[in-house]
């Protein structure tokens, strides 16, 4: 950042009075510029025994397999965020559970949330930033094609609990939580 948003002046790298980190404070206004990270937020939607994929109409990862999910919106919730994206990517309309997956992608400073969530009913199409969306069982799923590590971490522990019983009843539905490290293959160096 060289210039201030609010007044246009110069931006200077500092550490604020009352702060232990760098950031970027306005020469002019005196305001401080955070960088915080942001979340994408997704499902993991289900239908019966399957779950919903689409397969991605735009970078990164064209062409590659992805759960319904993309970037929080300012103004509203993790899981309204969630809904939408299932509906804007997938054409669905799901109800939203609990919490299922967070995952700290801090080389590229994104979090991401996943929720698991029942289809309201089997109808789906693609939206402008998916080729196709299909319902996969666990082992038709393109393992080999799935676009993120976070979007395979998420699948793997989905089916993992289920296989253990775990999804059967709220109370016992854990969060998973893991940091997923840079992958040459999806990562672009800076």
């Amino acid at each position: 950042m060289k210039y201030c948003p609010k007044c246009g002046s110069t931006v200077i790298l500092q550490t604020p009075v009352d702060d232990t980190r760098e950031r970027h404070v306005c020469s002019g206004c005196k305001t401080i510029h955070y960088e915080n990270p942001r979340n994408v937020v997704g499902t993991i939607p289900v239908w019966q025994d399957k779950v919903l994929l689409c397969k991605r109409a735009i970078q990164p990862r064209l062409g590659y397999w992805t759960l319904p999910a993309g970037f929080l919106e300012v103004g509203e919730s993790t899981e309204d965020g969630a809904k939408r994206e299932t509906l804007e990517e997938a054409g669905a309309s799901v109800e939203i559970g609990p919490l299922f997956s967070l995952l700290n992608v801090t080389h590229v400073e994104q979090v991401h949330l996943f929720y698991l969530a029942k289809l309201m009913e089997p109808k789906y199409q693609a939206g402008v930033e998916s080729l196709a969306v299909e319902l996969f069982s666990e082992k038709d799923i393109p393992w080999n094609d799935l676009a993120f590590p976070t979007v395979r971490k998420t699948l793997e522990w989905y089916f993992q609990d289920k296989k253990l019983g775990r999804l059967n009843e709220v109370d016992k539905i854990a969060t998973h939580l893991d940091d997923v490290g840079y992958d040459e293959r999806i990562d672009r160096k800076h």
